[in-house]
Order: C-alpha cells, then sequence, then structure tokens
C-alpha cells in the first residue's frame, strides 16, 4: 500500500464516517433528553436551576454535533484538532456553568452526594483543560507536519 501515508487524512473511510454519523445520532438523543429532563421530573436529584445551564449545555451538545458533521465530510488531523479545541472550550464553559449553578438536590440521600457531585464536575474541569492543551499540541504538530 505504497502511498497510502501521504493521503492519509485526504478522504474519510466508511468506518470512520459510521462512526462520525453515531456520534451525532448519540449527542442529537442527550441534546433531546437534556430538554426534557425537567419535564420528566426524572432525576429527581434535578432541580429547575438546571434551566439556567440547559443553555451551555445545549451549546456544548451542538458543538459537538457540527463537528462530527464536518468529520463525515473532512477530518484532516489538524481540522479535527481545531474542532475540538473549540468543542472542548465550550464543554469547559458548560461544566463550569454546571459547578457554578450545581443545580442538584441531594438532600434526601445519606451520603453526602453534593461533595461527590463537585470533585466530579471540579475533574472534569482539569480533565478538559488537559484535553484542550493536548489537542493545542497535537494542532501545532499537525501544522508543522503540513507545512513540511
Amino acid at each position: 500500500m505504497a502511498g497510502a501515508g501521504a493521503r492519509q487524512g485526504a478522504s474519510v473511510s466508511t468506518a470512520k464516517r459510521v462512526g462520525y454519523v453515531i456520534a451525532v445520532a448519540v449527542n442529537a438523543a442527550m441534546l433531546w433528553s437534556a430538554n426534557q429532563l425537567l419535564a420528566w421530573g426524572w432525576p429527581s436529584w434535578l432541580t429547575g436551576e438546571f434551566e439556567d445551564v440547559l443553555p451551555a449545555i445545549n451549546r456544548s451538545l451542538v458543538a459537538s454535533i457540527l463537528a462530527n458533521l464536518a468529520y463525515v465530510f473532512y477530518d484532516r488531523s489538524w481540522f479535527k484538532s481545531l474542532t475540538q479545541i473549540v468543542v472542548l472550550v465550550i464543554s469547559l464553559q458548560a461544566t463550569i456553568a454546571l459547578l457554578a449553578v450545581f443545580p442538584f438536590d441531594f438532600s434526601t440521600y445519606a451520603i453526602n452526594w453534593d461533595a461527590v457531585a463537585r470533585v466530579v464536575l471540579v475533574v472534569a474541569v482539569v480533565g478538559i483543560v488537559i484535553a484542550i492543551i493536548s489537542e493545542a499540541v497535537k494542532l501545532g504538530k499537525a501544522i508543522k507536519a503540513t507545512s513540511a
């Protein structure tokens, strides 16, 4: 398969396209579900303040849907890293909004789930920041590779 490396990223394989389409479908289902949670009254520990963070969650899910739709047609490494940075920054904002508003009420539970949830959100923030840095490094390498 000579020359395959030179063409890597030039076209999107069928397997990758299927994966991207599945990601779009899953994120679309999550987007719809997130907007129904309060009407469903489930989960019971979700408070009405969830509406305050719902726009940020929606932005994050829509950004992921749009990125994955773009990857169906074009998934060069520099483009994926750039779009992932954008998606991650939007996700970071949504996670920080969840942490700031904290639309959860675990007071009916014997375990201090508030502390657990806050730790999970803080770990998520740290993880997203690390992912942004990682994608920035990948972007730099991809740009350097295309200019070489």
